[in-house]
């Protein structure tokens, strides 16, 4: 079947690389499969992809995708459309109208509504509800990354018809990157257990709340904390770092290229977002090997630990509560054999027989 997959902009991280991954299953189950990306940032470089068309519209703003995507789908007449983000998925719909296409739609949404949309009439978020709510049942398929997310959108939508279909996260396909080899001395120091964190340095990834956790934690367990990643709030973590005299346990490491080869080096993964939808990030952690923490956010990262069987779980935004969670994990692993139980949830064959069954297709 000809198959596209779409995402407004290219990342390595997030929407993007979730798109990317489901591009690449596809294709190596024999799809032909293009690629459309809105816009791919001069400075980014994608990485290899087998067998796949790209097609990069290079367009900043998702609207102007709007007459692309029309021509695309008049001109290659897809049998498949898979479409990601709310804002993206109703220009899609739109579009596939406009072609009259006869494509099969599947749109995920991959953010809790209440970040998306508003009650503030005439507002940017407010109109994009009301599009929303008249648009979002032309979709063959309305489904999102979560089950707490598909019960957010119940209550907002009356009508919705949504699902839960998981991200791809597929050891198998991340081999090469798990395996690459680190050339940073700070790895191979192995005589303390090693914490990772991840993320952009941003208030709603909640690193702060860890620098807190880990200067209660540090009085009775030795270890060492790595933070991957940057963002606007990297100096207030390293004052904070400074002000907890923490700077023998904390190293923020800035942005890295690939995670997975720093979560395999790892004992404990950390997750300390304030809020999440379904952080692809835990999964891969413990997909490497890392025991999981994280808060126990409204949605997400229960679904995945469910209830502490598979990792730890603490009170949203408590630092103290993160500590013991910590210190939980230091104190009793989570054995391999379980996480990879878990992990094959979100395997290429579990997600892609789910949304070629919600589309009433055989894959």
């Amino acid at each position: 079947m000809k198959i596209a997959v779409i995402t407004p902009r290219f990342a390595f991280s997030g929407v993007p690389l979730a798109q990317i991954r489901l591009a690449q299953s596809l294709s190596n189950r024999g799809h032909e499969v293009d690629l459309l990306i809105g816009n791919i940032p001069n400075t980014k470089d994608l990485p290899k992809l087998d067998n796949i068309n790209l097609i990069n519209f290079q367009t900043m703003k998702v609207r102007n995708m709007l007459w692309h995507i029309t021509r695309y789908f008049f001109q290659s007449k897809p049998d498949i459309v898979f479409s990601a983000e709310d804002h993206l998925n109703i220009l899609v719909i739109i579009s596939r109208a406009l072609a009259q296409s006869k494509a099969k739609l599947s749109c995920s949404s991959r953010v809790t509504p209440y970040d998306t949309f508003s009650n503030k009439i005439l507002s940017k978020r407010w109109i994009l509800k009301i599009l929303y709510s008249l648009l979002q049942n032309r979709a063959d398929v309305s489904s999102c990354v979560s089950r707490g997310m598909v019960e957010q959108y119940k209550k907002i939508f009356k009508n919705s018809r949504h699902q839960p279909i998981y991200n791809i996260i597929d050891p198998v396909l991340s081999k090469n990157l798990i395996n690459e080899p680190i050339d940073d001395p700070d790895f191979n120091i192995r005589d303390l257990p090693i914490l990772i964190a991840a993320g952009t340095l941003a208030h709603w990834k909640g690193f702060d709340l860890l620098i807190e956790a880990v200067k209660i934690l540090s009085s009775s367990y030795e270890f060492k904390l790595f933070i991957l990643g940057d963002g606007p709030d990297r100096d207030l973590l390293t004052s904070m770092i400074k002000e907890y005299e923490l700077e023998n346990v904390i190293t923020l490491k800035g942005r890295v290229n690939n995670t997975l080869k720093y979560f395999k080096a790892s004992d404990i993964f950390i997750l300390s977002s304030r809020v999440e939808g379904m952080p692809n990030v835990l999964v891969e952690a413990m997909m490497c090997g890392c025991t999981p923490v994280s808060f126990d956010c409204e949605t997400g990262p229960n679904e995945i630990i469910l209830n502490n069987d598979y990792g730890y779980l603490a009170q949203p935004k408590c630092a103290k509560s993160l500590s013991e969670a910590i210190a939980s994990a230091l104190d009793r692993r989570i054995s391999d054999e379980k996480l990879n139980e878990r992990v094959k949830l979100f395997s290429e064959g579990s997600v892609l027989k789910k949304h070629f069954d919600a589309l009433g297709i055989r894959s």
